[in-house]
């Protein structure tokens, strides 16, 4: 299988976005064109269709294919739980929680098989694999027994293509320092070099690419844009203050409480795209503010980020701004932090078994944790109480381990396909839970909760701005803007006429 892998100088120079990009290209050309990445650290995830976790940067690249994703496309993810412990989720599957450690210590040889393993697979299946890696390839402490950079790209036996950061400064210095770091037979393997995220005028850059060139002697295959909005889903906490910070003042201000353990933070990205609408952070106490609204989250770690919140003083802002009639949203774990009480039953949460902790107390039920995750796509319907249409439909991903139970008289916020009830709704819509990521991804919902609030604040209603259909074409749109900055008949070349060792 012919190939190319993407490294980068350092995390968030934009790997996810440009093999996002590329998947998109090769696809258009009728090539069937398949992402990998071996390993991944992220809290963003992406549910298959046959329920299985992968990287959410993953399934964005497989949906810019045009193909189904798969766990062979990221066989592991880890998942952070605490600063020193990670969930690994092996091929889709939670299999256990190691600290740093003791996953270099005890899974490198069965990283490396099961890597081996997908890379086969998709040989299988694919023409052309579009690799991405981590971090950087230099990492000197950890290249000994690394899974994501150079060990693959010598597995797959592709050539790699070295992507450094413009916009972050040192440049140069990054480029020249990694490659002179890397051990002669890897130095070979590499066989370019993209500058990313550009701004100005690249007139103004032309020395630096004669120079780059001739340090090297590789050779500058582009000098990519910066791209904003390019409403590509982020990856890592990394990519949060680029996709969130220094967005527009709207009428109706969204409060989000940053967890530790944020996960699925793409459960809010819709909200960049609604022109009245301004999102922000919450951090700390003195970031609160007096928000129309505030959303809680999903988390990988739901009892520590409910201390955490509560250190903060964060519970006292949001109690006080639910009893001034604002509204309060809690996905996943934010959901089980707005309940009365989670109870850690498998130590699943905490690793203490039966360990307890009070809940905000603002959803009438409590969440206990079992050993078993649930990883599953979900649709369904407004529950008949809520008041809402039942002709809109819903769509989304669950991804987690606690189990909530709401007192029997009280209203779910959806009833689902599989005939289970999902979530909480009370005060006609003030305050709402669900285990649903993405239900701010269904149009016609957002805009219903949207125009609840509007209406609160005696703002007209709007009508509904539809981003899903957009979303594809923003892959072709991404796609033909980079590649006008790429040379892409020269990236061609390296990738058929690379010579397998």
């Amino acid at each position: 299988m012919k190939g190319v892998m993407i490294q980068g100088t350092s995390s968030d120079v934009g790997k996810s976005l440009i093999v996002t990009a590329l998947c998109r290209m090769f696809a258009n050309e009728g090539r069937k064109v398949v992402p990998f990445k071996s390993q991944n650290m992220s809290n963003n995830s992406y549910v298959t269709k046959d329920g299985k976790e992968i990287g959410r940067a993953q399934g964005i690249q497989a949906e810019a294919a045009k193909i189904d994703a798969a766990v062979w496309m990221n066989p592991i993810l880890l998942k952070p739980r605490s600063n020193q412990d990670s969930e690994i989720v092996y091929l889709g599957k939670s299999l256990k929680t190691l600290s740093g450690k003791g996953y270099r210590d005890s899974f490198y040889e069965q990283g490396l098989a099961v890597i081996t393993q997908s890379l086969n697979q998709l040989k299988s299946e694919y023409e052309l694999v579009i690799i991405e890696g981590a971090g950087s390839p230099v990492e000197i402490n950890l290249k000994d027994r690394e899974l994501v950079n150079m060990k693959v790209a010598e597995l797959a036996d592709v050539p790699v293509v070295l992507v450094a950061d413009i916009d972050r400064g040192g440049v140069f210095a990054s480029i020249v320092g990694t490659l002179e770091l890397l051990e002669p037979d890897e130095r070979q393997r590499v066989a370019g070099i993209i500058i990313n995220k550009f701004r100005g005028d690249i007139g103004l850059f032309k020395d630096g690419i004669d120079w780059l060139e001739k340090k090297t002697g590789l050779p500058v295959l582009g000098v990519l844009p910066y791209v904003e909005n390019h409403m590509i889903d982020g990856e890592d906490s990394l990519s949060i203050d680029n996709q969130f910070a220094a967005r527009k003042k709207g009428n109706l201000d969204i409060a989000v409480i940053q967890l530790p353990f944020i996960s699925n933070y793409s459960d809010l990205e819709p909200f960049l795209y609604e022109e009245d609408v301004s999102i922000r952070w919450v951090k700390q106490a003195s970031d609160f503010g007096a928000p129309d609204a505030v959303i809680i989250p999903g988390t990988k770690s739901t009892i520590n980020d409910l201390k955490s919140l509560k250190d903060r003083n964060l519970n006292l802002l949001i109690q006080n701004h639910i009893e001034n009639g604002g509204y309060v949203v809690g996905i996943c774990g934010g959901y089980q932090i707005l309940g009365e009480e989670i109870i850690d039953k498998a130590g699943s949460d905490t690793g203490i078994l039966n360990s307890k902790e009070i809940g905000l107390g603002w959803i009438p039920g409590k969440t206990i944790f079992y050993e078993e995750k649930e990883t599953v796509r979900a649709a369904g319907v407004y529950h008949e109480n809520t008041g809402l249409s039942p002709d809109s439909k819903l769509e989304g991903f669950e991804i987690h381990l606690g189990k909530t139970i709401l007192h029997e008289e009280e209203c779910s916020l959806l009833s689902l396909e599989n005939g289970k009830e999902d979530g909480y709704f009370g005060r006609n819509g003030q305050i709402i839970g669900t285990y649903l990521h993405h239900l701010f991804h269904n149009d016609v919902w957002r805009n219903t909760w949207l125009n609840l609030i509007r209406k609160s604040k005696g703002l007209p209603s709007k009508e509904i701005t539809n981003i899903s259909e957009y979303k594809d074409k923003r892959y072709d749109e991404i796609a033909e803007r980079l590649k006008e900055h790429l040379n892409y008949e020269l990236l061609n070349d390296i990738i058929n006429k690379w010579c397998p060792k």
